[in-house]
């Protein structure tokens, strides 16, 4: 497939770097050289020095015979007119454009977008995005990372293994069935483990593995089930009921109106430095408690009743910044959630005494990506620093997996099968489990063997 990246930022980088990486044809657009310089250092591809905005910069990076672009440049009018010129002079068939501008994204305008207008197939918003998955956080106390599948039926967890873990040394084998007699024998727990980060390795563990203290797990599970997952890993945090957000500015606003949108039970204050967006923010909320303030100002935190808060988010636009408020909120013995935009600092979450660490470019990249795959590929999300993915596909006629048991359907070492829904019905399979036409698989691929997966479950699709 051939692809033109507009934007070699980080979010550009890392989807060049995964695209490059599955043998595809990628081409990266950018006005700064220092960047296409730094990127050319970093990937084989082809680089053009320019705007993705100028059809001649769009035909000399080879749109006359691209399969897709992707707008990712830190200037929405940039994508949208890049999106723009990819459909109507060169008819480039998928166009995907990452917009930040609240006004952009305002549902009233939602009607523009399309191929009458503004040709955009998919808009990805950074923010909202990120938004969406500290929420998500929220109700998973513990968990780094929690992640939607199959229409919100399961959730793919990040956990990390500590000393209360009641399962360390212990079989995957023998796991499922210890779930069952940790949990007053109740039945029919529907979780799958299906990778392990073990210091900077990520594999897909054997039976014969065992838990270690300072890994982290990715773990499939039922919604309803999620409470009981994490409790036999030795999670029993209280809910949070109140949090302090530090930074009013799309994230942390959007973060509080989905709370407000979904009734939580949560209690909100957001602390936010610049007066007049404190004031536009605290308009357009109708519960959560807006202070204008230093949200390093121990004043300011008493103000907002810090001692009675379960966690504090530093959503600011400077990483260091976050990493300082992470501190204060240890002193005050709150629990903390950063944003962090340079993705070595969450190497160093453990060292900073952090407790939890955003990625805004993980997330973005993990929502554009589900959009490249070819085959049925419903969703994807990227872990360990892009060395694999967690991917649910369905089921055709056509897939090389129809009507075969899992074991003997010749998956490869890098892949791993944790639930299938069939029909109305969540199984955790086994190596006799029969693969039928509309199962929906969820599996967890290493990068290498992406192209091996997209052909199991291939449909003929030619962008």
């Amino acid at each position: 497939m051939k692809v033109i990246i507009c934007g070699a930022g980080k979010v550009g980088t890392s989807i060049a770097k995964h695209l490059v990486s599955q043998n595809n044809d990628v081409t990266v657009i950018d006005q700064s050289l220092d960047l296409i310089n730094e990127i050319r250092e970093k990937v084989d591809l082809k680089t053009i020095n320019g705007s993705a905005s100028n059809p001649s910069i769009l035909k000399k990076a080879g749109a006359d015979e691209t399969d897709m672009i992707i707008a990712v440049t830190l200037q929405d009018e940039i994508n949208m007119v890049a999106c723009q010129m990819a459909h109507t002079f060169f008819k480039i068939p998928r166009k995907i454009a990452r917009l930040r501008s609240e006004d952009f994204l305002n549902p009233i305008w939602r009607d523009l977008y399309n191929a009458d207008n503004m040709p955009i197939d998919l808009i990805i918003s950074p923010e909202l995005e990120v938004a969406k998955s500290i929420e998500r956080q929220l109700k998973a106390p513990g968990a780094y990372d929690v992640v939607p599948f199959l229409n919100d039926e399961i959730e793919l967890l990040s956990l990390p293994i500590k000393e209360s873990c009641p399962l360390i040394d212990t079989n995957l084998k023998n796991i499922h069935e210890l779930f069952q007699e940790n949990l007053n024998k109740e039945k029919d727990l529907r979780a799958s483990i299906l990778g392990i980060n073990r210091g900077e390795n990520l594999f897909i563990p054997k039976k014969q593995d065992t838990l270690k203290v300072g890994d982290l797990i990715y773990i499939l599970a039922d919604k309803n089930h999620i409470k009981r997952t994490m409790n036999a890993f030795g999670f029993n945090e209280k809910p949070i009921k109140k949090i302090i957000i530090i930074g009013g500015g799309n994230i942390g606003f959007n973060l509080a109106k989905d709370l407000e949108n979904v009734n939580s039970d949560i209690s909100v204050c957001i602390i936010e430095n610049n007066n007049d967006r404190a004031n536009v923010i605290a308009d357009q909320l109708s519960s959560a408690l807006v202070l204008n303030g230093d949200g390093l100002d121990q004043a300011i935190l008493d103000e907002a009743n810090i001692k009675d808060a379960d966690m504090m988010l530093a959503l600011t636009n400077d990483d260091e910044t976050n990493i300082i408020i992470s501190a204060v909120a240890r002193k005050n013995n709150c629990e903390s959630l950063i944003l962090v935009n340079n993705s070595e600092y969450n190497k160093l979450k453990d060292v900073l005494g952090i407790s939890k660490v955003v990625d805004p470019r993980k997330i973005t990249v993990s929502k554009i990506l589900k959009h490249v795959h070819k085959g049925r590929i419903e969703s994807v999300y990227s872990i360990g620093n892009n060395q694999a993915e967690l991917i649910h596909a369905q089921v055709l006629k056509s897939s090389k997996l129809l009507n075969k048991k899992i074991k003997d359907s010749n998956l490869p070492d890098g892949m791993r099968i944790g639930l299938i829904k069939k029909i109305n019905q969540i199984i955790i399979p086994d190596k006799n489990t029969l693969i039928e036409e509309n199962d929906e698989i969820l599996f967890l691929c290493m990068t290498n063997d992406l192209k091996i997966a997209e052909d199991l479950f291939k449909i003929r699709e030619a962008y």
